[in-house]
């Protein structure tokens, strides 16, 4: 664990200088600055706009860290040769991996920090107090940090053995039909062909399941998480995020580095 720690720390170290992880940040704190600009124009739904706006920048712009750091995680390694001397030394390929999802999680964890920061700073600003109704608002941006470490976990898993732009695509792909998986199961409900139903549920089941972990609109009108969705939502991610751990360690083992 203390190997996999320090590949961890050593990837957090060099995501933080990437010049691309700040300009994100940015763009959504200007984001959700943009929000309050509506919420003035539309004079008594200032929250609810800059609500939905603002959880909708920290996971578009968390997914863009997590995708555009994530791919290159392993192909970075290799193209610079650093991989090699690493593996040399007593570091097993599994740590390596681990290590590598460690230090982006951590990075996402950070990033996500300081766009919630200025989230609930901007809701201050259009509310002029904290109520009730914010707490349901962290377990939102908890959902988002769950999507956002799956979506790590994917781009790791296909930096193992695609290219970095193949890798996008890919973790893009999952990502959008994952958002829709709730629409694929009603889809498959209405079919009435049995091959297309079992084809639709196939996929239900496989892809990982995105849409559950969306409350922005349930939180932007006031109304409380279930307790049963945190913990439900929190046994899934953790679930599938191992999997596909798994599924990249499997792979990167097998892989041939000469």
């Amino acid at each position: 664990m203390r190997r996999v720690a320090v590949i961890a720390l050593n990837t957090f170290r060099e995501a933080v200088r990437d010049r691309v992880l700040y300009n994100l940040i940015v763009f959504a704190l200007l984001l959700i600055g943009t929000a309050i600009l509506f919420g003035e124009i539309s004079i008594g739904i200032q929250s609810l706009i800059l609500i939905n706006l603002g959880l909708t920048a920290i996971t578009f712009f968390g997914l863009a860290i997590a995708i555009f750091i994530g791919i290159g995680l392993v192909y970075k390694e290799m193209d610079k040769r650093t991989l090699y001397a690493l593996l040399s030394k007593p570091v097993r390929r599994y740590e390596f991996i681990l290590g590598k999802f460690g230090g982006l999680a951590l990075t996402l964890l950070v990033n996500t920090a300081f766009m919630t920061a200025g989230f609930f700073l901007a809701l201050y600003y259009v509310k002029r107090s904290f109520d009730a109704g914010d707490p349901p608002l962290l377990a939102a941006i908890y959902f988002i940090f769950l999507q956002l470490l799956l979506a790590t976990a994917l781009a790791l898993l296909f930096s193992c053995f695609s290219s970095p732009a193949l890798s996008a695509a890919y973790t893009l792909g999952l990502f959008i039909v994952g958002s829709f998986a709730a629409d694929l199961k009603d889809l498959a409900d209405a079919l009435q062909a049995p091959w297309l139903e079992g084809m639709m549920r196939a996929i239900y089941y496989a892809v990982p399941n995105f849409s559950n972990f969306n409350v922005i609109t349930t939180v932007a009108h006031g109304h409380p998480v279930p307790a049963a969705l945190f913990w439900w939502n929190t046994a899934y991610a953790v679930a599938y995020i191992a999997l596909v751990l798994l599924a990249g360690i499997l792979i990167f083992q097998n892989r041939n580095l000469k």
